[in-house]
Formats: structure tokens, sequence, C-alpha cells
């Protein structure tokens, strides 16, 4: 890879959810590169392996990023595993995060389904281990944007039909929300929607740019 100089675009890491793999990210990933931003997708064993270990994997993986600032952008567990990649020192506290539809407090869905066993070798590893200690608040580095889905179509809503609205099917705007966090927006889309959502990619990369959702914010 060639060496970083200052007039490259900066770089973000961008981290898929539970069950899929790096093709989920492919049209958000286009809409980022679009927005002027260099795209770097980590793929991960989402059921397999535990927190810890696809943690310190994608921490090595973003080591090997030559750029003059390294992002983050996670969909869901993919904001998890960010989160715990920065929180055990992942990163030089230069770059911005943006979590789309994370469970950032927990999740009353996957909980219900954590209670069969069948629903925890689904859950995998990974977001069983963040479930026994979500997040009470974000005071790492990084200036963090959190993105909530209020579309209300999903799965989750299947497994746990009280799932507290407003939702994005799977996920409840107010466990995405966490003290610390620099901006908040809730759009509405789906959980899955947000991967293929316009305004999601626009508003992300607008943050990861210039530290705001708003279009117009001045970069820095």
């Amino acid at each position: 890879m060639a060496a970083a100089t200052t007039t490259e675009p900066a770089a973000v890491v961008v981290v898929h959810g539970l069950w899929v793999g790096r093709w989920a990210m492919a049209w958000l990933d286009r809409r980022l590169a679009a927005g002027g931003l260099r795209v770097f997708r980590f793929g991960y064993a989402s059921v397999r392996e535990n927190l810890q270990a696809n943690a310190a994997a994608l921490a090595r993986f973003a080591a090997r990023i030559e750029a003059p600032r390294v992002h983050w952008l996670g969909h869901s567990l993919g904001g998890i595993l960010i989160f715990r990649a920065l929180s055990d020192g992942a990163g030089d506290g230069d770059g911005r995060v943006v979590m789309l539809g994370s469970p950032l407090r927990g999740s009353a869905a996957a909980d219900r389904l954590a209670q069969f066993d069948v629903g925890r070798t689904l859950l995998g590893r990974s977001l069983l281990d963040w479930l026994a200690a979500p997040a009470h608040s974000w005071t790492l580095p990084f200036d963090l944007g959190v993105v909530a889905g209020t579309g209300g179509v999903g799965l989750g809503r299947l497994v746990a039909p009280g799932l507290a609205r407003p939702n994005d099917g799977a996920v409840s705007v107010e466990e995405t929300r966490i003290s610390g966090a620099k901006e908040f927006i809730a759009l509405p889309v789906s959980h899955s929607g947000m991967l293929v959502s316009a305004r999601v990619a626009r508003d992300a990369a607008n943050f990861l740019r210039c530290g705001t959702f708003a279009a117009g914010g001045d970069a820095k």
C-alpha cells in the first residue's frame, strides 16, 4: 500500500452487523466513497468468535491502514465491535465514529431470544458478551454520532412484540442512545434499511468529514 500523504482523503473502517458479511455494506460503502472517504470494509465471524477476539482483529485491521485520519462506522453489532476495539486502545483519538442502529445500552429483542438455547446459538458469542455488560456512557476521545431508526419493521418485533417504540424493527431508539455522544438523530428507516438509505449515507459522511450530521458543516 502506498504511503499516505496529506492530500489523501480520510479513511473510514466500515463494520457490518450480525449474520452478514462485508457484502452487506456495499451500497453504503459506495455512497461514503462518493462523499469523499476511502472505505475499508472489515469482515469478522459475528456468531462464532467472542467480542474480545473480534475487536482485537478489528484493531489489527485498522492499524494497517495508511491514511492521515481514520474514522469508524458500524452497523448494529458492528458499532459494538468498534466500541470495544476503541476501548481497548485501537485508533489514535483523531478519528470520528458513527454507529447505525447499534444496541449500545442492550437489546430487549436479543435478551428475549437469549432465553432459549437455539436463540443463544443464533445470537452468537460476540453479542452475548455485550449483553452481559452493555455501555452506560461514551467517554472515549472520539466524536460519536449515533443514528437510530424509527421504521419499525424487522424480525425483532416478532421476537419481542413489546419492543419499546419508536424502534427500527430490531432495536429501540432508546437502546441506541448513550450519554457522551456528540450528536444523535432518528430517521424513518428500518434496521436493515439503514444500509441502503441515501439519507443515512449522506448524514454519516457529513459527520465523518465535518463532525456534524447537518449538511454544510465545517470540515476539520
